[in-house]
């Protein structure tokens, strides 16, 4: 995976699959994209941690005109909102995500990979607008994304 220059990557929480009936076609996933105002640890150093948070504005003023999905970060697209087969939903929680992985072969096979237990965590890339840093706490609160570019299902996260 080529680290775009800019861009952060963030992992997220657990994501599951939306129960379909017997014989259906539909690949369905869901999830929590990002969750708002809850210090998550990068990093550990001599016994200091280091913290993020993401505050519940940061996406006030974000450019989220065409989120894409795909798998860590790369490879083929398997949703993206401008076509509507992915859905982002910003609440006081977070951003919730559902994608439909149905229009693909590459969507068909990783909603397979999720099924199966294989991957089961998400990640989110994005670009910092505004961000403050707590010199007593070791807390960045990012509390303002410049654009969202992808939500992904990830094999390994980034913490």
């Amino acid at each position: 995976m080529a680290i775009k220059q800019g861009r952060e990557y963030r992992a997220l929480q657990d994501f599951s699959l939306v129960p379909r009936d017997e014989g259906s076609k539909e690949y369905r996933v869901r999830g929590t994209a990002i969750v708002f105002n809850s210090p998550t640890v990068l990093w550990e150093c001599d016994g200091v941690e280091y913290k993020e948070i993401i505050d519940r504005h940061a996406f006030d003023e974000c450019d989220m005109s065409d989120v894409i999905m795909n798998y860590n970060h790369g490879g083929k697209v398997v949703a993206r909102l401008r076509n509507k087969t992915l859905s982002l939903n910003i609440t006081d929680r977070g951003v919730d995500m559902e994608a439909d992985l149905s229009g693909t072969a590459a969507g068909r096979d990783l909603y397979e990979e999720i099924d199966g237990g294989y991957i089961d965590k998400m990640s989110f890339s994005f670009s910092v607008r505004e961000s403050k840093y707590d010199n007593v706490t070791h807390t960045r609160t990012i509390t303002k994304i410049r654009k969202l570019y992808d939500v992904s299902a990830v094999d390994i996260p980034a913490y």
